[in-house]
């Protein structure tokens, strides 16, 4: 089978759209902290026991600049350093109620935007979107995309 040709292209598009959608459902929960402070409670959340160090790697940035996001997110009670209490020279990043909650409130925000728009959808759209999506995710996880140039993409004899 032949690919389209503007399949990357229209695959783009989508993500810019659906970026609107999920932007748009967060603007309008009138959040008090920035999508990179949003990120780093999400990532802080998803990555239980991280610490500034860890953080740091885990947003391609210097310790120093992921201890002052810290310490923003710290002073507006989203985020507590507590000692690790196999290590206590080891301070961990742990999300307060507060942090939990506002994820979890702009997750169902940004649930219900999605799903607004897929009920536009025909359900035989829907069930192929989600199939595409699947094997999108799947074939990304599994391989690697080359880079023009790279040695991935020449080929030897």
């Amino acid at each position: 089978m032949e690919r389209p040709p503007n399949l990357a292209a229209a695959v783009e598009a989508a993500a810019e759209a659906l970026i609107g959608v999920l932007d748009s459902a967060t603007s309008r929960h009138n959040v008090s902290v920035s999508p990179t402070q949003l990120r780093v409670l999400s990532l802080i959340v998803s990555h239980p026991g991280t610490n500034v160090n860890r953080l740091a790697e885990l947003l391609d940035v210097v310790p120093s600049s992921a201890s002052r996001l810290c310490d923003r997110l710290e002073a507006v009670g989203l985020l507590r350093r507590v000692a690790d209490p196999r290590d206590r020279r080891e301070v961990r990043l742990v999300p307060t109620v507060a942090a939990e909650t506002l994820l979890r409130e702009l997750q169902e925000r940004r649930h219900r935007a999605v799903q607004a728009v897929l009920d536009r959808m025909p359900n035989r759209v829907q069930h192929e979107l989600l199939l595409a999506l699947l094997a999108f995710g799947q074939a990304a996880t599994t391989t690697t995309v080359p880079q023009p140039g790279s040695d991935a993409t020449a080929r030897t004899a």
